[in-house]
């Protein structure tokens, strides 16, 4: 076993000094026979030895539960003394929360999670795991400190740092691993990925976010056939959505999406699981669109594309969504099963609700960008074709408070058009595609129009129905308040409504408005 120091900080060095002293407090009950031996695991010594800052702490504990330990700790710090010793206050110690164990699975080993000092911390026993064929979640009872190292993912998520003799414990080369910056399973590949796939999503997510490289080795048998196949059977969908959300929201999305390209995970990972056997697109040039997208978001200058179609912390993540489905673009959008039957859903949109588990907002939103890309880029085409229409504020407006009410956020259903572009020119040059767009997007904010959804009418249905003499509300309500709204498109700024009233009253026969 390996060794090395780290240095704490104060808050950190306050916690190891009180969970020292309320395992001396368990030793001095006689209540466990074995002396308790307690270690910071996992994740926290990894990003200390990286010198990135971290609240979340993992507690590993040799001879008691989780549970176990955290209840002792409140017993212990029921007595003014303790709570002096250590300068806690109230606000320094949150709720204890209890967290279940599936008793078929892991023989009661509850766990439990806190607030101290400002860190989130986690009781957990030392563990060893035993997996089933068919399923991800294994078999667990008490372990050794080197048993519940060779479970983990990664050797760099592997180490231990004992409270005890103050030193980091390496029972797997990891410390060897974080210098080389490479990730590395403890465990022979293709055992730990067939064991838990959800560890191939796991080592693609680190190697983004810390801009390590993966072993050769374990790279081989993450595209594995038996591997992918065991990531398909045993893996929940939600898991891998939990997974790609942290990746796309991560520092480095297209730095995932690339090792999910070269290792051959796409069909994995975007499919849609509730019609197996369906057709599958084409990956063969989905770099162009993800690079498309991180080029354009090397250009956040006001008025730049990205600065337009990009405008906030959720968009960013659903443009990297967008971004990965863009070769289901290629797929033909399904018909109704009959005339004037309801049209289902867009097999991308299936993708992302089925397959990544994508919450409804999302969804609808590739919903519309799939239906409307065509009509988007065609529109784009003609501003730069300089097409009379394109000048016709109530026409364009209209056009886009419709995209928008399909499926919301026209501004990135225009983005994911913008891919789609890309990968059908299927050049990595990008300078003219993007000419073409920003052409776009200066017409529309010279126009004024590119919040068009979110203008409000000057006029509700009640005022209409009185101003049209007291007309009973009917089918002839919306499109008369559409009238009212293209003629503000045309007249913007102009707040008083009598000469909007008088547009729909010219045209009540077409919208068969009733007399009054």
């Amino acid at each position: 076993m390996a060794t090395t120091q780290i240095k704490l900080t104060p808050r950190e060095s306050q916690l190891r000094e009180l969970l020292l002293d309320v395992a001396r407090y368990i030793d001095e009950s006689k209540e466990i026979k074995e002396k308790i031996e307690l270690r910071f695991a996992g994740g926290w010594v990894r990003d200390k030895l990286l010198d990135i800052p971290s609240h979340d702490i993992d507690t590993a504990i040799n001879a008691m539960t989780g549970y176990a330990f955290s209840t002792k700790m409140q017993e212990y710090l029921k007595n003014e003394e303790n709570l002096k010793k250590h300068a806690l206050e109230a606000k320094d110690l949150g709720n204890l929360h209890k967290i279940l164990a599936n008793p078929e699975k892991s023989k009661h080993l509850e766990t439990a999670t806190t607030k101290i000092f400002g860190f989130d911390v986690d009781f957990v026993n030392l563990r060893k795991e035993t997996y089933s064929k068919d399923s991800r979640n294994p078999q667990m009872e008490f372990g050794t400190a080197e048993e519940d190292a060779l479970r983990r993912d990664a050797t760099i998520n592997a180490l231990f740092y004992n409270l005890r003799t103050d030193l980091v414990e390496d029972f797997t080369s990891g410390i060897q691993d974080l210098a080389a910056r490479r990730i590395r399973t403890p465990l022979e590949p293709k055992t730990t990925f067939t064991d838990d796939p959800l560890r191939v999503l796991r080592l693609v997510r680190f190697a983004s976010r810390l801009g390590f490289s993966i072993d050769p080795a374990s790279e081989a048998s993450m595209s594995d056939h038996a591997v992918m196949e065991a990531l398909k059977l045993k893996i929940s969908r939600e898991r891998v959505g939990v997974e790609l959300e942290k990746m796309l929201k991560g520092n480095d999305p297209m730095g995932s999406l690339q090792l999910i390209d070269r290792l051959g995970l796409y069909s994995a990972i975007f499919t849609d699981p509730t019609t197996p056997g369906n057709s599958a697109p084409t990956t063969d040039n989905w770099a162009i669109a993800y690079t498309c997208l991180n080029e354009l978001k090397s250009n956040e200058t006001p008025g730049s594309i990205y600065q337009s179609l990009v405008r906030s912390d959720d968009a960013k993540y659903l443009s990297w969504v967008l971004a990965a489905i863009t070769p289901w673009s290629q797929m033909p959008l399904p018909q109704p099963a009959k005339p004037g039957g309801k049209l289902p859903p867009p097999l991308g949109s299936m993708v992302v609700r089925e397959g990544i588990k994508c919450e409804n907002k999302i969804c609808n939103v590739v919903t519309g960008a799939f239906r409307h890309h065509e009509e988007i880029t065609a529109l784009k085409n003609a501003i730069v074709g300089k097409m009379e229409y394109t000048s016709k504020r109530d026409v364009v407006g209209m056009t886009i408070r419709r995209w928008d009410a399909q499926g919301g956020h026209w501004r990135l259903q225009a983005l994911f058009s913008l891919l789609v572009e890309a990968l059908k020119r299927n050049s990595k040059s990008y300078e003219g595609l993007f000419s073409e767009w920003q052409q776009f997007i200066d017409h529309l904010e010279a126009m004024e129009i590119m919040d068009a959804p979110a203008e409000r009418s000057i006029i509700d249905g009640k005022m209409l129905s009185k101003e049209l003499g007291g007309v009973k509300p009917g089918v002839w309500m919306r499109p008369a308040l559409e009238v009212v709204m293209e003629w503000q498109l045309r007249n913007p700024g102009v707040a008083d409504y009598k000469e909007a009233v008088e547009e729909v009253r010219k045209r009540s026969e077409e919208l068969k408005i009733p007399k009054p």
